[in-house]
This record gives C-alpha cells, sequence and structure tokens, in this order.
C-alpha cells in the first residue's frame, strides 16, 4: 500500500510494493462511560494504548469490550469521559472522521463487486483516482497473501479468504488505528490460528495501533502486546500475557486466564497452607486467615504411588495431543486438574496421588469473595 500523490500509472506496473510503516496513534481512554437502560455497559473505563502497540481487550460476554471499541470507533456515542487520540479527543466526531480502519466477524463484502472492487470502495468514497485505487488495493491484497484473487467475488472465496479481504479493505486507506471486532471468531479452528499469526505480521510489519476484541483467552495470549480482561464494565488487569497468567491479581483472572484450580486454604507467615503443603504467594504481604487459592494444572503433579501429596480417585482423563489432563477428586470431594505428560494414561477410577510442585499461587480472602 503507497501514499499516491499524482494519478498517473503504467500498464507495466504490476507488481505490488513494499508497504509503508504506518503512524501508530496513541489512544487514550478516560474514564468513559456507557448506559444502555439501566445496564451499565462501560463504567468509567481506562485504558492507554501506546503508538503500534497491539492490545486484546479479554472478558465474558457482557463485560464491555465490543462496546468499548465502538465507542472508540465512533459507533456508540458514550455518556461520560473522553476519547483521545494523539492527544485529541474524537468523542464527538462522526466515524467518518476518526481514520480507523474496522474489521468485524461478519465479513461484510459487497457480493456484487470482487475481491479488487471490495478493496477499494474506501478509496473510492475518498475520491482517490482509479488507476491510484487500483494500484493500492493491488498492494493490500499482497499484504494478505491475495494478489491473484483480485477478480474474485465473495461466493467464490472461503472464510478465510473472505476475512483477509475485509483486512485489505480496512488497511488499504491507511487507518491510524485498526479496530478488530472477534474476527476470528466464525472461522475454523485451524484457520483461524493461521489467520491471526497473519494479523500479527501484518500489524507488526505496519507498526499500527491495533485493538483487537476477543472471548478467545488463546487467541488474546498469542498474538497481543499486552492484554486488557474486563469484568462489568471495568478493566479487572491488564498486563502482558505473561504477567496475566503468572500472576493474575485476583482468582477471577486466574480461572478466566488459562486454566485454574480453586481451593481453599489459610495464609499463614507469607505462606498458603493447604493439604498439608505449604507454598509460597504471589504477595507476600496477604494477611493471615482462610483464603481461596488458585494453583495452575501445570504446577500440580501426578503419582500412583508414593505417601507424598494427596490421594484422590480419578474421575476423567482427557488426550490434548502433546499433554494429558486428568481430574482427581479428593476425599473431601474438591476437584483439581493436573496436567502432564502423555505416557502417563490414567483410566477413571483410579487411585493417584497429587502433590504441589510449590509454586507461587495466587490467593483471595475468602471473606472478600462476591
Amino acid at each position: 500500500m503507497t501514499r499516491t500523490t499524482n494519478n498517473t500509472s503504467t500498464a507495466t506496473d504490476v507488481s505490488p510494493s513494499a508497504p509503508p510503516k504506518l503512524h501508530g496513534a496513541v489512544v487514550e481512554f478516560s474514564g468513559v462511560t456507557k448506559n444502555f437502560g439501566g445496564h451499565r455497559a462501560l463504567d468509567g473505563f481506562d485504558l492507554t494504548l501506546h503508538a503500534g502497540e497491539f492490545v486484546a481487550l479479554l472478558g465474558p460476554s457482557g463485560s464491555g469490550k465490543t462496546t468499548a471499541l465502538r465507542a472508540l470507533a465512533g459507533l456508540e456515542s458514550t455518556d461520560a469521559g473522553i476519547i483521545l487520540v494523539d492527544g485529541v479527543d474524537v468523542s464527538t466526531l462522526p466515524t467518518s472522521r476518526r481514520d480507523m480502519g474496522m474489521v468485524f466477524q461478519a465479513y461484510s463484502l459487497f457480493p456484487h463487486l470482487s475481491a479488487g472492487e471490495n478493496v477499494e470502495f474506501g478509496l473510492r468514497m475518498r475520491g482517490v483516482a482509479a488507476a491510484a485505487r487500483r494500484r493500492r488495493a493491488r498492494d493490500a491484497l499482497a499484504l494478505v497473501g491475495l494478489d491473484d484473487h483480485s477478480d474474485r467475488f465473495a461466493h467464490q472465496l472461503s472464510g478465510g479468504q473472505q476475512q483477509r479481504v475485509a483486512l485489505a479493505r480496512a488497511l488499504v486507506t491507511e487507518p491510524r488505528v485498526l479496530l478488530l471486532d472477534e474476527p476470528l471468531s466464525a472461522l475454523d479452528a485451524k484457520v483461524r490460528v493461521t489467520l491471526r499469526e497473519e494479523i500479527r505480521r501484518i500489524q507488526t510489519e505496519l507498526g499500527i495501533t491495533t485493538l483487537f476484541v476477543t472471548h478467545d483467552q488463546d487467541e488474546a495470549l498469542a498474538i497481543a502486546d499486552r492484554v486488557a480482561v474486563m469484568r462489568d464494565g471495568r478493566i479487572e488487569q491488564v498486563g502482558t500475557p505473561e504477567d496475566l497468567y503468572s500472576r493474575p491479581a485476583s482468582p477471577f483472572i486466574a480461572d478466566f486466564v488459562g486454566l485454574s484450580n480453586q481451593l481453599t486454604g489459610v495464609v499463614l507467615n507469607g505462606f498458603a497452607e493447604l493439604y498439608g503443603t505449604r507454598l509460597p504467594l504471589l504477595d507476600p504481604s496477604q494477611a493471615d486467615g482462610p483464603v481461596l487459592v488458585a494453583v495452575r494444572p501445570e504446577d500440580l503433579e501426578l503419582a500412583a504411588d508414593g505417601v507424598d501429596g494427596v490421594g484422590g480417585l480419578v474421575t476423567a482423563s482427557s488426550f490434548h495431543g502433546s499433554l494429558r489432563r486428568t481430574r482427581v477428586r479428593f476425599a473431601d470431594g474438591a476437584e483439581v486438574t493436573v496436567q502432564h505428560g502423555v505416557r502417563v494414561h490414567p483410566a477413571p477410577g483410579d487411585n493417584m496421588r497429587v502433590r504441589f510442585t510449590g509454586a507461587p499461587v495466587s490467593v483471595e480472602a475468602v471473606t472478600n469473595r462476591a
């Protein structure tokens, strides 16, 4: 994709040019509130996206993530707060003046236009000359690997190809911000993984600031620079994927981001004690008392014999390619999931022992649980 300063083009100029490095904008949400009747979808929402950063909004249904994206796009008005793009308040600007590219779950291609014409559409609306439109559309399609599909119509393209065309259409205008609202959820699993890697490659190559909304934690953790987990219209925690997974701020984050076993225990002198095992805390300042302890499945070990650990009964075991996950019920009724190698193949009804590896854990005082 190239910005065009003249309307001339030669017939032999058919090879796509290298995409330019775009100017990634700084985006700031400050105290943004949005109500739908009696429901508060955004409740003092605060978030900053740095220039060229890829940020994923992750959260359960109804947490406000799509509302936040739509507010940034200008598709939803806000009731309070401001939204800044490079320091300019865009809260009252129409969508057409915010200079943003958008890709949604539905491909939304015009069925009567070819892939190339779909990509050209935004340029046509901006009055870009025909030769320049075709050249920039060709470059955009090459960026997503579809430069040889320019003449095909939507019904002649697979779902993944249609979404690539939608991405090219969003990028061809060289926007300051790219908004992706669950663009992969309608695709099958293998295509979804391939396309998310392509999106990340393109975003990195272009340097465009990107806000990506998803309910799929694997997608968010795999491609985002930072992940903001939402709950009830607010951000519960924001950080790198590694931070959220390894140092969750609450049992909600521990449970929502990755798999987590929630067990009752007691904090005493900077350690969590449960089932006769002392585990270090992520936050050593945690006050003594009863707590809910979050333990990752990979921080447990499974053994068929021995005296260490907690005895239990296998209730289920599932194969996941390079690993297995086995569910074990303890005598007190608590159940845990243990992640382990595939060479150990427990069967329901087997008696096994579960050992805690001693990895730091996240805890929450029982009295603070909602």
